[in-house]
C-alpha cells in the first residue's frame, strides 16, 4: 500500500487544502505517526478527517485480506513434500524427522488460524450486509449461548462481582467476597478487535460529526457506533427523571443487580419484605442484540439512537457497548478514551488502533481536569458515616481481611478530615473565628500530614472499595449523618453536629446535590489520584469558615503527559486536530516530548482559510475615538474613562456594521461592572437606540433562548431594511465562546475587549507555572510558566474570534481593543490566516475608516443572503 493516495471519495469537489489535508492524514496513518493537524473552522475539517481516515481504513483492510489470502495459499503449498536440497541446508541439532514434524505442525496451525479468521470475517460481513438491506433479523435471536455470555459480560463490565446469595437472605448481596491476595487471582485481558476512535468533548459535537459521516460517501459501508453516558442514552423515563448523572448511574446499576438476583421462593418471607424492585424492562439480551445489529447496519446519531431504543424497547446505552467490538468506527467524548478506568469500563481497547482527537486545542487542560479529583468535607463525613454503619451491620458476616481493609479506608478518611481541620473546629467555633486559607502540598507531604503514608492505597482501592455502594442500600439502612466517627469525645461529636447544622440555607441548598449520591465513588477517585508520582501532582487544601462541609481537598495534576503517554504507546497512530493548535512548539513539548514521543514520529499539517482575503478585516485598536489609550490591564480597566471609551468604540462600530455584533469581555464580573457603568452614564441607552442589546446568561438552560431571540431580532431588522440588528455581550471562555456559530448576519463583527489573562494569583496556576519552569526547557526568551499565561490567554481569544467565519462565503470584521495586541510576540499567537491579514492602528480614525470602507459591500451581502 502506498504512503500517499491521490484521489479520495468526497461528497463534492474538495478544496485544494482539503485534498492536501487528506493526503497528509493518509500518510500519517499509514506510517503510524502522531499527527498535529490545524485547519480553520469553515474549511471542512471534519469531512476531510472522515474521508481521509476511512479511505486509509478501507485500503488497510483490503491489504490485510490480501496478505491473509497470500499466507493461506503459501501455507497450503508448504504442506507438500519439502525440497530435499532445502532440507539439507537447514542444519539442526535435532533429527531431521523432528524438525520436519515441528515445521509442518506450525504450518498447519497457521493455515487453520487463517481459515478460521477468514470465516469469521466473511460471516460478519455477510451479517452486516443482510442488516443493511433490511433482510430478516430473526437470526439474531438464534445465536449460540456464547453470544449471550459475551453480552452478559459487557452488560456487567462496570459492576463488581457479586457473591452467591441464599434464597431467603435479603442483605446477602451486600457482603463483599472473600479477600484474595494479588498472587491468588490473575486478570484476564479482553480480546483485541480493530476499530477507529474519534473523541469529542461534547455530545453536540458528536452529533455534528455523525451528520458529517452520514453525508460522506462511506455512510452506507461503514459500521459506526456512537457512545455516550447513561444520562444521554437512557430511555427509561423512571430513571431519566432522576436528573443528575450520579443518580442515574446508581439507579441503573441497582436495576442491573435486581435483574440478576435469584428469585425468592418463600412467599411468607416475600410478603414480610414487600415487593422486590424490578430490573430495567429495556435491558433484555435479545432486544439488545437486535438493536446492536441495527445500529451497526447504518449510521445513527444520539437522537436516532434514542428513537430506535424506544421503538425496539431496548437500551441504547448497553446496545452501543455490545456493538463496540465489531464496529469499524467508534465516536465518543474525550473523557471516555483519555481516562483509563472509563475506557476499560466501556470495553475500549487502544492496542494497535487509530485514535483521532478533534477539537483538541484544550487537550492538555482536558487531561489535567479529568485526572484531577476533589472531595468536600461533607462528602468525607458522609462516606465515613455510611462505611462505618456498613461495617457495624455486617461485622459478623464479613471476612477478617475484608474487615481489615474497611478499617483502613476509614482510617484514611479520618486522616483526610484531620488535614481539613476537623479536630480544630470546636476551638474555632468558640472564638467565632472565620477563616479562609489555601494550602499547597506535595503528595508525600500530604500523606505524612494525614498520617496515612504507611497505607498501601493501591490495595485499598483494589480490595476494600469493591463494595456495592448503591443508593438503594444507603436509603434503606442509613440516615444521612453529616458528622464523622473520629476517636473523639461525645461532646466534640455534638459540637460538630451543631456546626454543620449552623450552615447557611444557601450552603445547605448548594450541598444537597453533592450529597444526593453515594460519595464512595468520589472517595475512590481521590484515592486513585494520590497514587500518582510525587512530582506529577499537588494536593490543594482549601479551608473556609468554621463549617467542615465548606472545606475541600483537591488533587491537581501538573503533568498530563504521564496519562497521555499510555495512549500514545498503545495506539498505532494518533491524530490531534483542531481549528487552531498554536503554539504547536509548546504543545509538543508539554504533551508529546514529555510523554516520550520522538520528533521523527511527529507529523505536522497547517493550512490557511478558504475565504478570500477581502472577506475578513482583523484590526488592532491601540486607542479610542477620544484618543484614550486602550490599556485593559488590571490596574486601568476599571477606570471610568476606559469604560466610556469602550462605549464610544462600540457605538461607532454599531453605526457602520449591519446585522449582529458580538462583544466579548474578559470575565462575567468585568462585563457586569462595565454594563452597570454604561447604564448609569447613559451609554447603554445610546447603544440600545442602534441595536437591540442581549447579554449572555449565566445559566446554561437560558442560552438557547437568548440565541433564538438574538437571531430572530437580526432577521426581522434585515427584512425591514434597517441596519441596526443586534448587539450581544458575551464572555471569553463562557457558554458562547465555543461551539456556537455566529455565521453570516449573526456575527458581522466580533469585538474583543481587553486580553483575557487567567488569574495569576491562583495557587493552582502558580504551581503549574513553577512545575513547567522546572521541567521544561526555555524557548523564545520567556520561561515556560510565562509562556503558559500568554498561551492560555491567546487560545481563549482565538476560540472567541473564530465564532464568526463559518464557511467559504462568510465575511466578518474582528476588532481587538487593546494596545497589547500590537506586540509582535502576541500577534504571532493569532492563527496564521488571521495574522496575515491583521492591521494595527495607533489611532482610532484609520481603523474606523477601514470599517466604513467595507460598509457598502456588507449591506449588499446581507441583502443577497435574504
Amino acid at each position: 500500500m502506498a504512503n500517499e493516495r491521490s484521489q479520495f471519495p468526497f461528497p463534492y469537489q474538495p478544496y485544494t487544502i482539503q485534498e492536501e489535508f487528506m493526503r497528509c492524514l493518509y500518510s500519517a496513518l499509514d506510517q503510524g505517526k502522531v499527527g498535529i493537524f490545524e485547519s480553520p473552522t469553515g474549511t471542512g475539517k471534519s469531512l476531510s478527517l472522515i474521508c481521509g481516515a476511512l479511505s486509509w481504513l478501507t485500503d488497510f483492510e483490503t491489504k490485510r485480506k490480501q496478505e491473509a489470502a497470500a499466507l493461506l495459499e503459501k501455507g497450503q503449498t508448504s504442506l507438500s513434500p519439502s525440497d530435499p536440497e532445502a532440507s539439507a541446508q537447514s542444519l539442526s541439532t535435532e533429527p531431521d524427522w523432528i524438525t520436519s514434524f515441528v515445521q509442518k505442525k506450525a504450518e498447519r496451525d497457521l493455515v487453520s488460524k487463517l481459515k478460521e479468521d477468514e470465516m469469521k470475517r466473511q460471516k460478519r460481513e455477510e451479517r452486516l450486509e443482510l442488516i443493511r438491506t433490511n433482510v430478516q433479523l430473526k437470526y439474531a435471536m438464534k445465536r449460540k449461548s456464547c453470544d449471550e455470555d459475551e453480552a452478559f459480560k459487557l452488560l456487567q463490565c462496570t459492576k463488581e462481582d457479586q457473591t452467591d446469595v441464599a434464597a431467603n437472605q435479603d442483605d446477602e448481596d451486600l457482603i463483599i467476597a472473600e479477600y484474595e491476595s494479588d498472587d491468588d487471582s490473575k486478570s484476564k485481558s479482553r480480546c483485541e478487535r480493530p476499530f477507529d476512535l474519534e473523541p469529542f468533548r461534547t455530545h453536540s459535537q458528536l452529533a455534528q460529526f455523525v451528520h458529517e459521516v452520514q453525508k460522506s460517501p462511506f455512510s452506507k459501508d461503514i459500521s459506526l457506533v456512537t457512545l455516550g453516558s447513561r444520562q444521554n442514552l437512557c430511555v427509561n423515563e423512571e430513571v431519566r427523571r432522576l436528573g443528575s448523572l450520579q443518580r442515574i448511574n446508581d439507579r441503573c446499576m441497582e436495576m442491573q443487580k435486581n435483574k440478576h438476583k435469584r428469585p425468592h421462593h418463600d412467599d411468607d418471607a416475600k410478603r414480610k419484605r414487600g415487593s422486590a424492585k424490578s430490573g430495567c424492562p429495556y435491558n433484555k439480551i435479545s432486544a439488545l442484540q437486535q438493536m446492536r445489529d441495527e445500529l451497526l447496519g447504518s449510521v445513527h446519531d444520539i437522537e436516532q439512537l434514542l428513537k430506535l431504543g424506544k421503538e425496539s424497547h431496548s437500551c441504547p446505552y448497553y446496545a452501543t457497548r455490545l456493538a463496540v467490538p465489531p464496529a469499524q468506527l467508534v465516536v465518543l467524548p474525550y473523557q471516555m478514551v483519555l481516562h483509563e478506568a472509563t475506557r476499560r469500563a466501556a470495553g475500549i481497547q487502544l492496542k494497535d488502533q487509530v485514535l483521532i482527537i478533534d477539537e483538541a486545542h484544550n487537550l492538555s487542560d482536558t487531561l489535567s481536569c479529568i485526572h484531577s479529583a476533589e472531595l468536600s468535607g461533607a462528602q468525607l463525613c458522609r462516606a465515613h458515616s455510611q462505611l462505618s454503619q456498613y461495617a457495624e451491620r455486617f461485622r459478623s458476616r464479613l471476612k477478617a481481611k475484608n474487615v481489615m481493609y474497611i478499617k483502613q479506608v476509614l482510617f484514611v478518611i479520618e486522616g483526610l478530615v484531620r488535614v481539613l481541620g476537623g479536630e480544630n473546629l470546636i476551638m474555632n467555633s468558640f472564638f467565632f473565628f472565620f477563616f479562609s486559607a489555601t494550602e499547597m502540598l506535595t503528595i508525600n507531604n500530604f500523606l505524612f500530614r494525614a498520617q496515612i503514608d504507611n497505607i498501601n492505597l493501591f490495595k485499598v482501592i483494589v480490595k476494600a472499595l469493591k463494595l456495592e455502594y448503591s443508593e438503594y442500600f444507603f436509603q434503606k439502612y442509613i440516615f444521612y449523618v453529616l458528622f464523622v466517627y473520629l476517636h473523639l469525645t461525645s461532646l466534640l461529636k455534638f459540637v460538630i453536629q451543631l456546626l454543620l447544622s449552623a450552615a447557611s440555607p444557601n450552603d445547605q441548598q448548594g450541598s444537597s446535590e453533592a450529597l444526593a449520591a453515594s460519595p464512595m465513588m468520589q472517595v475512590e477517585g481521590f484515592f486513585m489520584a494520590l497514587t500518582n508520582s510525587n512530582t506529577d501532582g499537588r494536593v490543594v487544601i482549601h479551608r473556609q469558615g468554621t463549617v467542615l462541609n465548606s472545606h475541600s481537598v483537591k488533587f491537581l495534576l501538573l503533568n498530563p503527559a504521564v496519562h497521555f503517554a499510555q495512549v500514545l504507546k498503545e495506539c498505532r497512530a494518533v491524530i490531534i486536530a483542531g481549528g487552531t493548535m498554536q503554539p504547536v512548539s509548546d504543545f509538543k513539548q508539554e504533551l508529546l516530548f514529555s510523554a516520550g514521543v520522538r520528533e521523527e514520529r511527529i507529523a505536522e499539517f497547517s493550512c490557511g482559510h478558504v475565504i478570500p482575503p477581502e472577506n475578513i478585516l482583523p484590526i488592532v485598536l491601540c486607542s479610542g475615538p477620544s484618543g484614550q489609550e486602550l490599556d485593559f490591564t488590571y490596574q486601568n480597566r476599571d477606570s471610568p474613562r476606559m469604560m466610556d471609551e469602550t462605549g464610544r468604540i462600540l457605538s461607532n462600530i454599531c453605526n457602520v456594521v449591519p446585522g449582529g455584533v458580538v462583544c466579548f469581555f474578559p470575565s462575567y464580573e468585568y462585563s457586569r461592572r462595565v454594563v452597570a457603568h454604561w447604564e448609569s452614564a447613559g451609554v447603554l441607552t445610546r447603544l440600545a437606540n442602534k441595536k437591540k442589546i442581549f447579554q449572555e446568561p449565566k445559566k446554561a438552560n437560558q442560552v438557547e433562548q437568548v440565541l433564538s431571540e438574538f437571531s430572530r431580532c437580526i432577521q426581522v431588522k434585515n427584512r425591514g431594511g434597517s441596519l441596526t440588528g443586534a448587539l450581544l455581550f458575551s464572555v471569553v471562555g463562557g457558554k458562547m465562546s465555543e461551539g456556537i456559530n455566529f455565521s453570516d448576519d449573526l456575527g458581522r463583527c466580533v469585538v474583543m475587549v481587553g486580553m483575557p489573562y487567567p488569574n495569576i494569583k491562583s495557587p493552582e496556576l502558580h504551581e503549574k507555572m513553577s512545575y513547567l519552569d522546572k521541567h521544561l526547557t526555555h524557548s523564545g526568551g520567556k520561561s515556560p510558566g510565562q509562556a503558559l499565561i500568554e498561551n492560555l490567554c491567546m487560545k481563549a481569544v482565538n476560540q472567541s474570534i473564530g465564532r464568526a467565519i463559518r464557511h467559504r462565503s462568510d465575511y466578518s470584521s474582528i476588532v481587538l481593543c487593546d494596545r497589547r495586541y500590537s506586540r509582535p510576540a502576541t500577534l504571532t499567537k493569532l492563527p496564521a490566516w488571521i495574522r496575515s491579514r491583521t492591521s494595527t492602528h495607533q489611532s482610532f480614525g484609520p481603523g474606523f475608516a477601514a470599517l466604513r470602507k467595507v460598509r457598502s459591500r456588507q449591506i449588499q451581502g446581507s441583502l443577497d443572503l435574504l
